[in-house]
């Protein structure tokens, strides 16, 4: 059995003879745009600005020096670096050299860090020297050993580098050729976004993931004029490829790093860069439109905000292209795979109500119910999901127990189960109604999570709402809401925000039977909500009151 499970190869055919797949690699791309586009500036990251052609050539000499340090292709390596240029130097010199980086988000500590660096028996490891007060080399240099036979680190100047880390710099070492991957090659293990247990690795090859690069370019209407702000990390799927930076590099145009996705830091640098374009997830969307009006950045040149990463209430929809005066455009999919988009044409209801529709006309949709029936047209049920850039099994499917992961993760016949609860429209859009495993059973009946967060955001002096179980020895579970007002120092009451929900003529049930208004959200890696924690918490507290 081969560590990574491949499409059937008369799918594989077909994808290439529709065009899909075109037998290019992430270097052989960066090479044609340098060619292309020599002089223009390419990436912009604090005190850098690297043209096409600098851009290309430093990822040549590293590539050149990751392999004098004894990098073979097919070796993985863990790369955990926040979004400073030098991500990109490394990843794409890992590409020509036809290693695999393994993506680490910059918020994961020692557990994710020993976890990913095992399941992917990584060879080497590329961190910074410390960021944000976390001693990334420090710790690296801990769990790495011995298996790990390289530990190569960016300095920021926050940290002291352990013995035997080599600094990034000294890596360098002239251009040359290198025999390098082919595009059905492994190119990159990305982590799985699940909110329980420890994230798997999801194996992209160079053909599949730059197809929806590309198409996501087009559908996204980018040019050598778009200039992309990276706000979210970018080791994560959504400012990587939807279109993300991958997009514009394909496109031609400009990659600006930002530091930090807080407001001041990133409306700054969309008045000093002229952003065009930039993605985010609906908690981050939510503090924007609520601190631009205010901020006194001029943001004129800002003409598409995406929202992903998880669904978009619709009341908050409708806030963020008024308060940041651009188009608002719906993104919603995964790392394994599915990429769907409301495109920039579609009316307003559109963009508001639904999540959009799949890349691909060869993106094949199913919505089912638990026995795996399709359902009615309209109805909501499980997502399903197979096509031209899905995979089809998580790394590594050699060991027994991938392998019978991915025996419950797909179909038989190569669907992807999502986990996600949808219905489409008759127009082909998905609305997303929630997770299969996030519905709350109260006594029986079935609470909507997604339906009572909207109802509770639609409140004036609510920023953000997240909806979750909490345990009841009679019901088994009621739902409750945790709350982050607009003005922290004149927050909402329990009581006025239950009047208000059941003043919009809801069914008893989808009325929070709790509320907690708090300051802020615990969040992931990547700056969604962590309901896990929410849950966690609010068990915790049920547990100690019960005392």
């Amino acid at each position: 059995m081969s560590a990574v499970v491949g499409w059937p190869e008369h799918e594989a055919a077909r994808y290439r003879a529709a065009g899909y797949w075109l037998g290019e690699t992430f270097g052989e791309l960066l090479a044609a745009r340098a060619a292309e586009h020599a002089d223009r500036v390419a990436v912009v990251g604090g005190d850098a600005r690297w043209t096409y052609r600098e851009l290309d050539e430093r990822a040549h000499s590293l590539a050149a020096g990751f392999a004098d340090l004894g990098l073979r292709a097919g070796e993985r390596v863990v790369v955990q670096l926040p979004n400073v240029p030098e991500f990109l130097e490394v990843v794409f010199a890992l590409f020509r050299l036809g290693a695999v980086p393994v993506f680490a988000l910059p918020a994961h500590r020692e557990t994710e860090l020993r976890h990913v660096i095992a399941e992917s028996a990584a060879a080497a490891v590329v961190s910074t020297d410390a960021h944000e007060g976390f001693a990334a080399a420090e710790t690296v240099a801990r769990i790495a050993a011995p298996t790990v036979g390289h530990h190569v680190v960016v300095p920021l100047g926050e940290g002291e580098l352990p013995p035997g880390a080599v600094p990034l710099d000294r890596l360098r070492a002239p251009a040359r050729e290198l025999p390098g991957p082919s595009a059905g090659d492994l190119a990159f293990l990305q982590l799985s976004g699940g909110t329980t247990g420890l994230p798997k690795l999801i194996p992209r090859t160079h053909d599949d993931y730059l197809y929806s690069v590309r198409a996501s370019a087009e559908i996204c209407r980018l040019s050598t004029d778009t200039v992309y702000l990276v706000a979210l990390p970018a080791a994560h799927n959504f400012p990587m490829s939807s279109p993300g930076y991958l997009g514009v590099l394909h496109a031609g145009g400009r990659v600006v790093l930002c530091p930090s996705p807080e407001a001041k830091t990133a409306l700054r640098l969309v008045e000093r860069e002229r952003v065009t374009f930039t993605g985010v997830v609906p908690p981050l969307a939510a503090l924007w439109a609520n601190a631009a009006p205010g901020a006194g950045f001029d943001l004129s040149s800002l003409e598409v905000v995406q929202v992903g990463g998880a669904r978009c209430a619709p009341e908050l929809a409708r806030r963020i292209g008024p308060a940041l005066g651009c188009r608002v455009q719906q993104v919603f999919g995964m790392a394994e795979g599915l990429v769907n988009y409301t495109r920039l044409d579609d009316p307003d209801d559109v963009v508001e109500n639904t999540q959009g529709r799949p890349i691909s006309a060869d993106d094949e949709i199913r919505v089912v119910d638990a026995e795996d029936n399709d359902v009615p047209p309209g109805e909501v049920g499980a997502l399903l999901t197979r096509g031209p850039y899905t995979i089809r099994g998580y790394y590594d499917a050699t060991r027994p127990e991938v392998a019978a992961h991915n025996a419950t993760a797909f179909t038989a016949d190569g669907f992807y189960r999502t986990g996600d609860l949808v219905r489409r429209t008759p127009g082909g859009d998905l609305v997303v109604s929630g997770r299969v495993k996030d519905q709350i059973n109260r006594g029986g009946e079935k609470v909507a999570v997604e339906e009572v967060e909207n109802h509770l955001i639609a409140h004036p002096a609510v920023l953000d709402a997240a909806v979750v179980a909490m345990p009841d020895r009679f019901l088994g579970e009621r739902s409750c809401a945790y709350v982050v007002p607009v003005d922290t120092a004149a927050p909402p009451t329990a009581a006025a925000l239950r009047a208000f929900v059941r003043g919009r003529g809801v069914a008893a049930v989808t009325v929070p039977d709790r509320i907690e208004v708090v300051a802020e959200f615990p969040v992931t890696g990547v700056g969604k909500t962590s309901k896990r924690d929410l849950r966690a918490a609010v068990a915790a507290r049920v547990r100690e009151e019960a005392r």
